[in-house]
């Protein structure tokens, strides 16, 4: 099993950057490909960046390309989501998620993909 801790979340202004970590604990961590999603009050969870273990190949929502960037450090057993030119649609609680992938090649964009889940930190962006 491994489990998920994020932290970094907190308040920021628009046009600011903030970055999340999300450390993993129990099995290796080398093998699951990872993934941020977030959920804004009232809204579903959405899918905003993942990236594979091996390749390191990403993919990003649309909504942001340009300005947020995943990346992860097998060897600290940690992926971050590098925040910038933040937005107030941006607040939500984000979600590190993980699933384990023997390929090392695929990014998992869907949420039914990931079986395993942090508890979540909260990210607000005043205007």
């Amino acid at each position: 099993q491994v489990q998920l801790v994020e932290s970094g979340g907190g308040l920021v202004q628009a046009g600011g950057s903030l970055r999340l970590s999300c450390a993993a604990s129990g099995r290796t961590f080398s093998t699951y490909a990872t993934g941020w999603f977030r959920q804004a009050a009232g809204k579903e969870r959405d899918f905003v960046a993942g990236i594979s273990w091996r390749s390191g190949s990403t993919i990003y929502a649309d909504s942001v390309k340009g300005r947020f960037s995943i990346s992860r450090d097998n060897a600290k057993n940690t992926v971050y989501l590098q925040m910038n030119s933040t937005k107030p649609e941006d607040t939500a609680v984000y979600y590190c998620a993980a699933v384990i992938d023997y390929s090392g090649y695929y990014v998992y964009t869907r949420e039914y993909s990931y079986t395993h889940w942090g508890q979540g930190t909260q990210v607000t962006v005043s205007s």
